[in-house]
Parts: C-alpha cells; structure tokens; sequence
C-alpha cells in the first residue's frame, strides 16, 4: 500500500513538473516595443524610410531624399549611424550620433572635395594624429577647422557583407555648425566629406507602408 501511495505522489509531481515546463514554453516572449510610426525619431530611421530635412535642400528647399543604405562607423570610442539617399543626381547623407545627446548632420554639399584643396597634406594629417591636440587647426572655406579626433576605424553597410576599415579623422568649424571628415583607406586616395549641423526638430522621417 505504501508503494502504491509514493507511486501515486511522484506521479503527480511528474504532472506538475511537465505542466510547468509546458506554460514556460507556450508562453510568448514580451515583445520588443514598436516605434511610433507617426512620430518616427532621427534615431528610428532605417533603409527605406524617406527623410526630410527642412531648408537643407538646393535654394533653401527642404531636403527630401529615400535612404537606400545604411551604414554604422566606428571610430576610436565613437560610433554612428548614416542613412544616404539620391538626391538630385547626387548622394547625400543624414549622420546621426546618439551618444550623451543628438547630433545630426547632413552631407549635401555637392563639391567633390579633396585633401589639397583643405589646404593640409599626408604629412600634416600624420603629424596631427601624432599629436592628437585638439588645439591644432587649419583654415578653409573661410572658416578656422579644429582637430577633434583620429582614429582606426570601421564601417559596415547593410548592403555590403563586409565591413570598410580606414583611418578617419575629424575636424569641426570654430564657432559654426560644420565638421569635416577625412577617410584614408590602406591603399586609396584620401577622401572628404563635408556636414552641416542640423537640429533634430528639422528632420522628419517617414516609414513607407
């Protein structure tokens, strides 16, 4: 008698036992939260979403273009995020860098800049690395350009299967809106990139679908 009672206990433990395993596995996993579709953030952006940059356009237009890539950098212990687009038989981009706050910044300017036309060579480049003095400068496009960083870095598109590595550095206009970016990838010719800051209350971004 006594070992049919056990039997019957330990059977119920059993059932309980698999119940419990059963409710945890039928049981969904609290799913992400959804952004806000009709109030879509800078940080939100993503291919395919048509992003709008209000008086950043040619004539003071507002700057409508569809990101068609993604790309998140990496650059010493920085990262961030851009959304580049066609936009009148050129390509801009919307930097975003979430970081202690917000930083947007456009690339609409339609030169094709070069490291000569800064005014600076490879050697001064390498010097400022070297230095890494963020008192150092150099004039250009009748502005003053301060040297924030330089660093190793990265970049991975989200059409490409593998990341880019190149060496960047970064300059930002005294007392403007402006910063500049030098990449040097192992082998190719220098390339630069001019941003205009934008405030994050004069982009719009829109979720097609």
């Amino acid at each position: 008698m006594l070992t049919i009672t056990i039997e019957v206990v330990l059977g119920i433990l059993l059932a309980l036992v698999l119940m419990n395993i059963f409710k945890r596995h039928s049981t969904p996993p609290p799913s992400a939260p959804q952004a806000d579709l009709a109030n879509l953030k800078p940080t939100d952006a993503r291919t395919g979403d048509v992003i709008s940059i209000s008086g950043a356009g040619d004539q003071m237009t507002d700057l409508d273009f569809t990101a068609d890539r993604t790309t998140w950098f990496h650059a010493g212990g920085r990262n961030w995020v851009e959304l580049s687009g066609p936009y009148h038989e050129r390509r801009v981009a919307l930097r975003v860098v979430n970081e202690d706050e917000i930083e947007l910044f456009a690339q609409t300017d339609p030169r094709k800049l070069t490291v000569a036309e800064l005014g600076v060579s490879e050697d001064d480049l390498a010097e400022m690395d070297e230095r890494q003095n963020p008192a150092d400068s150099f004039e250009f496009d009748n502005a003053v350009w301060l040297y924030r960083q330089s660093a190793d870095a990265s970049a991975k598109r989200d059409d490409q299967p593998q990341p880019a590595n190149f060496y960047y550095w970064e300059f930002r206009e005294q007392n403007g809106p402006r910063l500049i970016a030098v990449r040097k990838p192992q082998g190719e010719p220098f390339a630069v990139a001019m941003y205009s800051g934008v405030p994050v209350g004069d982009v719009t971004v829109y979720r097609k679908g």
